[in-house]
Order: structure tokens, then sequence, then C-alpha cells
């Protein structure tokens, strides 16, 4: 039976439970963004895929997940798209099993436009896992629900909870991070607020320097942050802001290409190699302008658990937001109302 602890505005300081925070770190996906912005273009580019083709082949996983359009002529026409970016909680720490998408964001690029948007969907959000028999879970399990298919699980399930079409999915788990973080040289963050974790003190508006292990501590902390995991969101995506233009900044083909090795064994996504060429020479202006949004939920208890529950207002701004990204017309979906669905 479903217990509303918090019917009113929603509120980012009552975003996410506080349990266990350290055993949550979040994905990585800010590789895609890495390919997007990868230096400027031209032949200096192209020489840094066509040296890590294989690696990059390696990464190649199709999905199972029903795609609401035509996804081969996007690229090819210039259209924006969109990517669902997931991180997992395994690859690092002594972590091995399949874990959670702890992190899970809505890409879309916009080359119209010039402009890439990252909405964030928090982990404790509740929904109805495609196939499960489960009338509520959490969104991050739709991943782990999957099994060795569960790229698919998650796509439909967000594609169904907010009426988007999801076109390509990537998938990156902590390990990716760090190898990441380091190969560029570290990055310079000012924190969003004072904490202490792992040996490090992070002060609030001072720039720090991190190397992947500070970068990955973090960005998975949300125990000393009065946002929760909405707080966590906006490290996440400040992380992403900071790689990007370290990787920019690598003017070696030999780091490059080690940047992108780092993926090996850490990534797996639906975009081939080619595709990769395509959105490197049509996109890499989009990724100049970097914009960033979440879904909002209310902080509830359901049958003992906590959930993030968005408001049917939510989910239907949410969803226009991400259409209108996509050139697409508003939903026409009934979104269930908080209430509904907490009666379920």
């Amino acid at each position: 039976m479903a217990k509303n602890n918090n019917l009113g505005m929603p509120s980012p300081i009552k975003g996410s439970s506080q349990s266990n925070t350290n055993k949550h770190p979040i994905l990585w996906t800010l590789l895609i963004i890495m390919i997007l912005g990868i230096a400027s273009g031209g032949v200096y580019a192209y020489s840094v895929f066509t040296h890590t083709e294989d690696t990059v082949a390696k990464t190649y996983k199709k999905t199972k997940a029903k795609k609401l359009r035509n996804v081969s002529s996007i690229l090819s026409e210039k259209k924006p798209f969109s990517i669902l970016l997931m991180g997992t909680d395994t690859g690092a720490l002594g972590r091995s099993d399949t874990g959670r998408t702890d992190t899970m964001i809505v890409a879309t690029v916009n080359p119209t436009t010039n402009k890439t948007t990252l909405t964030s969907i928090p982990r404790d959000t509740q929904v109805k896992i495609d196939g499960s028999n489960e009338s509520s879970s959490k969104i991050n399990s739709a991943y782990t629900y999957g099994g060795k298919d569960g790229s698919t699980s998650a796509v439909n399930t967000v594609q169904n909870l907010l009426d988007i079409p999801i076109d390509y999915y990537m998938l990156i788990n902590m390990n990716g991070l760090k190898k990441i973080v380091d190969t560029v040289g570290g990055v310079d963050v000012k924190p969003l607020l004072s904490f202490k974790l792992e040996g490090t003190h992070y002060k609030k508006g001072e720039t720090i320097h991190l190397n992947g292990k500070q970068a990955l501590a973090y960005t998975r902390m949300r125990h000393s942050d009065p946002l929760g995991d909405y707080g966590r969101q906006k490290r996440q995506k400040q992380i992403i802001t900071a790689i990007t233009g370290k990787a920019k900044s690598v003017n070696s083909l030999a780091n490059y290409k080690k940047l992108l090795k780092t993926i090996d064994g850490n990534m797996v996504t639906d975009l081939s190699f080619n595709d990769m060429l395509t959105i490197e020479t049509n996109y890499s202006a989009a990724t100049e302008s970097i914009h960033s949004d979440f879904l909002q939920g209310v902080s509830t208890d359901v049958d003992g658990l906590s959930y993030e529950v968005p408001t049917s207002t939510e989910k239907k701004r949410v969803s226009n937001a991400i259409r209108s990204q996509l050139g697409l017309n508003k939903s026409t979906q009934a979104f269930t109302s908080l209430e509904q669905q907490l009666s379920k």
C-alpha cells in the first residue's frame, strides 16, 4: 500500500533517500560528449577515429528495444537525435556484478540550434518496468531486470515513462570514468558545496584538481548534500563539462588513442563506428552549448520504499521539452497523476 509523505510542490531538498549514500556511484556517459566535441573536426579528428576503429567496434551492442522512429535516417539527414546515457555502479571499488544504472541522462543533440541538453532522471524515480510483473519499481533497476539485455529494458522503460524516442544508448561503468579522468590528466572543478570524503577536502567555490578516484568520489556523494540525488546530478554534469573541455585540449594523437582505448571493456553502445564519425562531422558544433534539465519528483514512501514520484504535470513538461529539442510535436499521452500512481 502506498503512503504519500509529501503531496505538496516538489522540492529538490527532498530529492532522494539518504541511506547507503556512498554505495551508489554514478555512471559516466560523458564519453559520448567527448566524442562529439573531440578536436575541432577535419583530418586530425578523423585520424584519431580511424586509429581506434577496432577498439570502438568492440563496444557495439545492438539493443532489442522498440525504436519509435527510423534511427538509420536520423543521422544521415542531420536531424536532432537522442541518446540515453547510463552509468552502472560497477567496474570499480571491487564491484563486478551487473549493477544498477544509478545515473540516467537523456541527451539530445540539435545541429540546428547548436545545443546539447542533458536531462537527468533520478535513480529512485517510480516506474513500471517494461516486461516486469511488479507494479512499482525504481528506474535504476530497469537495466538489472533486463539481465543480459539490460539496455533493452532501460530504453523501453524511459520511452514509456516520458513518451519520447530514444534513438541510441550508451553505458559506461565506474572504471571507465576513473580511466577517462586520469587519461586527460585530471580535471579542475569548483565544488558546489564543502565536504570531506576519502581523504580529500572539497571546498565550495575553491578550484580543486581531481584525479579519477577523486572525481568519482565527488560525483557519487549524496549524504552530505542537502539536495540529495538532485545535487549529485548537478555535480555529475559539472564533471562532464570539465572532461569535455579537457579532452579538447589534448593535442597528442597518442593521448587521444589512449583516451579512446579506455572504453575497451568499460562501455557498450548501439552507436556504430560510422555513426560516431557522422556525429563528429555534422554535430560537433552542437556540443559548444550544453544545457541541463532534470525530472523533478516528490519524495514518497511506497510499500516501505523511498521513491521519487514525478507529477503528471512534471512528466508532461519534461516530455515536451525533450520532444521540442528533437523537433517533434508535443506529446498527446495522458500522463498519470501523482495520486493515480500511488493508488496502483
